[in-house]
């Protein structure tokens, strides 16, 4: 897993360093938007309703629309100026019973690591949450929101999960229980041994998601069948640097068919400087013009006299 946040608990004067992970993970299998016919894949543009031009990610701002229509447009330094709890730290408000907190209001689970040399601080708070029975509320900053959340122990690690808002929670308001006529004592009876007769223990493993098991074996049946709905993945494009090497490869043979020799080894060139070339005979001077007519004359009169 990777850490997503850093910081500490404030516990009073005691401070508890922590890294934080996502406790959970979707296993739904995702799919894409596809052209029908080609199995191209849709992509969408961010694109502006005025001037009707792509937008870059970095020229986007955040705006309000009121109910009225009236529009305000928030830059990140607006938002930096709004109060949030500190952005490194998790201060503990208060210590309450676990049983006092509504599910409904439970949102997301993270893992907290301890993030320092000893791990004495981060125990000790643990092992007290463990024997108090109670959960801590904090104030928790991700992602630049503000959130409440409960710090509990699960088998000797803290977990921080984020709560709802009270007025994030939808109030229950059906009509149509208003006038439900309350069930008689015999049918409470009956249902009470109903239920009885079906309890256990809670064990999550003994259940599974049967739709994504199914979904799954269907995926991979036309995987292995070929059928025509399957687009199969085209080769995989040589990399930058192998095209490189390629083009230097083929340039150096080039460059050696230039020089007459392309059908040359790397080994020959080296066998060749390697044999031992025999001594040269020194070269005889050439004779200039005036050795050549004195000599010239030097044999005609030796003939004269003969």
């Amino acid at each position: 897993m990777r850490s997503i946040w850093k910081g500490s608990i404030a516990f009073g004067l005691v401070n508890v360093p922590v890294k934080v992970y996502s406790a959970t993970e979707d296993h739904d299998i995702r799919f894409h938007q596809v052209h029908a016919a080609d199995g191209g894949r849709i992509k969408y543009n961010r694109v502006c309703t005025v001037c009707g031009q792509t937008v870059n990610y970095a020229d986007i701002d955040r705006a309000y629309e009121s109910p009225e229509g009236e529009k305000v447009v928030l830059t990140d330094e607006d938002f930096s100026k709004l109060p949030v709890a500190e952005k490194h730290e998790i201060p503990v408000l208060q210590f309450v019973p676990a049983d006092q907190i509504d599910p409904m209001l439970f949102e997301r689970s993270y893992y907290l690591e301890p993030d320092s040399a000893t791990a004495k601080a981060y125990a000790l708070l643990a092992e007290t949450l463990d024997q108090v029975d109670r959960v801590g509320l904090v104030h928790f900053t991700l992602r630049q929101k503000t959130r409440l959340a409960a710090l509990r122990v699960r088998d000797g690690v803290l977990v921080l999960q984020t709560l709802l808002w009270p007025d994030e929670v939808r109030a229950a308001d059906f009509t149509s229980l208003e006038d439900v006529t309350a069930p008689r004592p015999q049918e409470v009876k009956m249902a009470r041994t109903l239920v009885e007769s079906m309890s256990d223990d809670f064990d999550p493993d003994q259940y599974t998601d049967e739709y994504q098991i199914e979904l799954r074996k269907v995926l991979d049946e036309a995987i292995a069948s070929g059928s025509d709905r399957v687009i199969h993945a085209e080769p995989a494009q040589a990399g930058e640097s192998d095209a490189e090497v390629v083009d230097l490869v083929a340039a150096l043979r080039r460059s050696l068919e230039a020089t007459g020799r392309g059908g040359e080894t790397t080994e020959e060139p080296a066998k060749k400087a390697a044999r031992p070339r025999k001594k040269a005979e020194p070269r005889k001077k050439a004779a200039t013009h005036e050795e050549s007519e004195t000599a010239n004359r030097s044999r005609s009169a030796k003939r004269k006299g003969a």
